[in-house]
């Protein structure tokens, strides 16, 4: 008996666990919890944190959050105003405003994700077809830093960064206007609504980009031409001087050699003019000199009795 009452006991405590536990439920500072019953709502939204109750079995608690919410956009070809084609990818942040009206009409977060594609989307897209590339993109008509070859090409960049009226920033808020009361209607707020990425269709980039290279290489040869020219003409500045120099070494080296010149010939007439027989040793030398330097070991000479050579052979002094 006493087996049967314990087992009693705690079947019955085991139920009363149950039946709290379906009972009760805890909503955190990040949930807010919708109360159905058989699929349909009950009540407001319990937004409050701590312990709630609901009837068991018959009634369930739909958690949604509280916290910003993220929407990620697929990256769609978009024509412009300008019928550019462009790649546009966006995303956006969003929460639960009326998590009874959310509930009503999208049921959970992937609902409300397949409907926000919807609005974004199409909302995008209206937004891209209504403006010019240059809107886009930029978002201030500041003045930009123009580089070497720009300034070389007269301030060419003025003339492609055209002036903008609205701007990339004016057009995300259009369509963050422009999809917000449509959101509303879900019990959807969106907080903020971006531009990831903006990008040329491929065809076009490739084009984009060889017109860049083609502008560049230009360039390149225009600098390279230039170079090429001020290093013929620093190595004409180079040739003048190095001929200048050798010049001014040749003259100087000359004239060196003149006075040096001169001066062996005074001290040859001094030398010359010291005495008679000095003078005639001298003459007799450099007559040898001229023979030696004039004729050579297979040829004869026959001397005069009245040649210079003879009568020198014939003073008595040698």
């Amino acid at each position: 008996m006493l087996n049967k009452k314990l087992i009693i006991i705690g079947a019955a405590a085991l139920l009363v666990i149950i039946v709290l536990f379906s009972t009760a439920f805890i909503v955190t500072e990040t949930e807010q919890v919708i109360i159905t019953r058989f699929g349909k709502p009950l009540r407001s939204t319990i937004d409050t944190p701590g312990i709630h109750f609901k009837v068991p079995i018959i009634e369930e608690a739909n958690v949604f959050e509280k916290r910003f919410l993220e929407w990620d956009g697929d990256a769609n070809q978009i024509p412009t105003k300008g019928k550019k084609f462009i790649w546009v990818d966006t995303y956006a942040r969003w929460r639960i405003s009326d998590a009874l009206l959310f509930f009503q009409r999208v049921r959970d977060e992937r609902g409300a994700q397949a409907r926000l594609d919807d609005i974004l989307d199409g909302e995008t897209r209206n937004a891209i077809a209504n403006h010019y590339l240059h809107e886009i993109i930029r978002s201030t008509n500041r003045k930009p830093d123009q580089s070497s070859v720009d300034k070389k090409q007269g301030g060419a960049a003025d003339s492609v960064f055209q002036t903008i009226k609205v701007g990339r920033e004016k057009i995300t808020r259009e369509i963050l206007a422009a999809a917000s009361p449509r959101t509303l209607e879900l019990g959807v707020e969106l907080l903020d609504l971006r531009f990831k990425r903006i990008n040329y269709f491929e065809d076009v980039r490739r084009k984009v980009y060889e017109r860049m290279i083609t502008e560049r290489k230009r360039i390149a040869d225009e600098f390279r031409s230039e170079g090429q020219g001020q290093a013929a003409e620093i190595l004409g500045k180079k040739e003048r001087e190095l001929k200048r120099i050798q010049s001014d070494a040749y003259r100087q080296a000359q004239k060196i050699r003149g006075e040096a010149d001169a001066e062996a010939t005074a001290i040859y007439a001094r030398a010359y003019n010291r005495n008679s027989e000095t003078r005639n040793f001298y003459r007799f030398l450099k007559t040898l000199e001229t023979y030696e330097k004039t004729f050579s070991t297979d040829d004869w000479l026959i001397l005069s009795t009245k040649s210079d050579l003879y009568k020198l052979m014939q003073q008595q002094s040698f």
